[in-house]
This record gives structure tokens, C-alpha cells and sequence, in this order.
């Protein structure tokens, strides 16, 4: 069995088919057609160092994610996230890769906001607003790209110094608060380790899109009680309500899985406002993973 480093999985990774592959993904996870149990995660330490196993059959192939979260790497020289995938075939169990999954753990993020994006987003939308502005900031304005053509682009991070190094290396405009991001934005993304809401729903014109990524804890959250009153798209009921602090914490109502809007099982108006809150699904690990291995001439 081979093994395809991070080099090799970003050569072979493109986003539109990436986007369109998480777009079937979700939408086999939503009819039932997908095997796959709530992940299993482990505290090492509290707030600083947690481990998750991810497992998922996907028609042809199978595999397993091993990723580790580490909110204590932030500001060195290691990333947060790292990650290690196996594909296996469903039909004999064989071994056809082993393959580096913290870009295919970025990437498939960031696509997988992409299509919900393309649904949800307001007709025409021309500004984008990002929060945060580590790996997720950095795939989520080139994931959201694909679908929109944006005219203006803001970023704001916690920390000014990396909004602005953010801001330099992709020609967009630091802004000094996340409200001022926020306010007449057509669409956010939410991309921050925070424990407590940065973003206020008052700060939302109406109709705008939020994609929320971040804060991946029970007890975490980036949004506050009033933009999560508003129409709730998650990627899994079952996750959600489990594991996104943004949804237990201020009781929202969840409005539909994403693989039900793209399967047409529910359609919300385009001029509500929406929350997408995106906690990551192993199949869609399988499903990029299968990607790269395709690509790979192992499938």
C-alpha cells in the first residue's frame, strides 16, 4: 500500500470536482445511503490536545481518518489539525492508499461550504467577509471563489498581525472588527478557535449566508443566540446536536441537512438569511480521498 504525502494530495486535488464530490456526498449521507457512525474523540487534555477516528463506507471504497486536533499548536511551527486517511475497497477490503488528510481535512471543508454556498448564498453576491485567517480562511476564500465572484473581500482575525499578513498575501482589505467585516456582507465565514460568539446577528443584513467552520467543540461557539435563531443548515442532524456548541448552546432549531437542499428535499427562500454550521463528516474524507486515489490511477 502506498502512501501519498501532502504534496502528492494537493497536486491531485481540484476544487470544482472536490466541490461536486462533496455535493453527492452529503446528499447519499442524507438519504441513508452512506454507513457511517458519530465519530469517536478522545481528550488528551482539555482545551489543548484531542484526538477523533472517523470511519465511513462510501459505495465502492471505505476508509478511516485518524486526525488529531491541537488548539495548543496554534502560533508554532506545527498546524492545529493533522491527519492520516486509509482507503480501502468495500467489496474486498483491500488497501489501495494511505494518504495525508490534513489538506484533504482543509480542502474538503472549505468545498463542502462551497456548494452550500452556491444554494444559499443571496442572487448577485458581491462581498465576503472572513473571520479568522488561518488554513480555513486561506481555502474558504479559494474554495468560495469557485461559486461567486466577489468584488470585495474583507478579512479580520483576533490577532491584527496575522489579518494583515492574511490580507497582504491575498490583495484583500484588513478590517479593524469583526462587526465591521460583518455588516452589509453578503457572505461570512466564520473560521476561529473561539470559545465565545465574535459574531452578533445584528451585524447581518437580511438574506446574507454565514458559512460557521470553527470553534469544533460541545462548549464553543462563534455565533451568538440571535444569528443562530435564523434559517439553520447543518451537514448531519445527528453530529450537530451533539458536537456544535453554535447549536447546542443557543438551542437552534435546525432547519434542514445540506444533502437535503441539494437533493431538493428542502428548499429555503433565498432572501433568509442562513447559518451553515459544518462540523465535518468522515465520508467526506472518503469521498476526496477517493478523488486523490483516482487520480492516483489506484481506482
Amino acid at each position: 500500500m502506498i502512501y501519498l504525502d501532502e504534496k502528492a494530495v494537493g497536486a491531485l486535488l481540484r476544487w470544482d470536482d472536490l466541490i461536486a464530490a462533496m455535493e453527492h456526498a452529503l446528499v447519499a449521507y442524507s438519504r441513508g445511503t452512506t454507513l457511517q457512525p458519530m465519530r469517536m474523540g478522545l481528550t488528551i487534555e482539555e482545551q489543548r490536545r484531542y484526538l477523533g477516528i472517523m470511519p465511513a463506507v462510501v459505495g465502492d471504497v471505505m476508509g478511516l481518518k485518524f486526525v488529531a486536533f491541537y488548539p495548543v499548536n496554534a502560533g508554532t511551527e506545527f498546524p492545529t489539525h493533522n491527519a492520516t486517511i486509509v482507503l480501502y475497497r468495500t467489496a474486498t477490503a483491500e488497501p489501495l492508499a494511505a494518504m495525508d488528510g490534513r489538506l484533504i481535512t482543509e480542502m474538503r471543508t472549505a468545498a463542502v461550504s462551497a456548494a452550500v454556498t452556491k444554494y444559499l448564498a443571496p442572487e448577485g453576491a458581491q462581498v465576503l467577509a472572513i473571520l479568522g485567517s488561518g488554513v480555513q480562511a486561506h481555502s474558504h476564500l479559494q474554495a468560495l471563489s469557485r461559486v461567486c465572484e466577489f468584488s470585495e473581500v474583507r478579512v479580520w482575525s483576533r490577532t491584527a498581525a496575522h489579518a494583515e499578513r492574511f490580507a497582504h498575501e491575498h490583495g484583500v482589505t484588513r478590517v479593524e472588527s469583526a462587526e465591521a467585516a460583518v455588516r452589509g456582507a453578503d457572505v461570512i465565514v466564520a473560521a476561529t478557535a473561539a470559545r465565545d460568539p465574535i459574531l452578533k446577528g445584528v451585524w447581518l443584513k437580511p438574506g446574507a449566508h454565514v458559512n460557521a467552520v470553527g470553534s469544533s467543540r460541545p462548549d464553543w461557539r462563534e455565533l451568538d443566540d440571535d444569528a443562530m435563531r435564523n434559517v439553520v443548515v447543518v451537514d448531519s442532524r445527528e453530529a450537530a446536536v451533539l458536537e456544535a456548541g453554535d447549536v447546542i448552546l443557543a438551542d437552534a432549531e435546525i432547519y434542514a441537512e445540506a444533502g437535503e437542499i441539494f437533493d431538493g428535499v428542502r428548499v429555503p427562500v433565498r432572501s433568509s438569511t442562513t447559518i451553515f454550521k459544518s462540523v465535518g463528516l468522515a465520508c467526506e474524507d472518503v469521498v476526496a480521498a477517493r478523488l486523490v486515489a483516482e487520480g492516483a490511477g489506484l481506482l
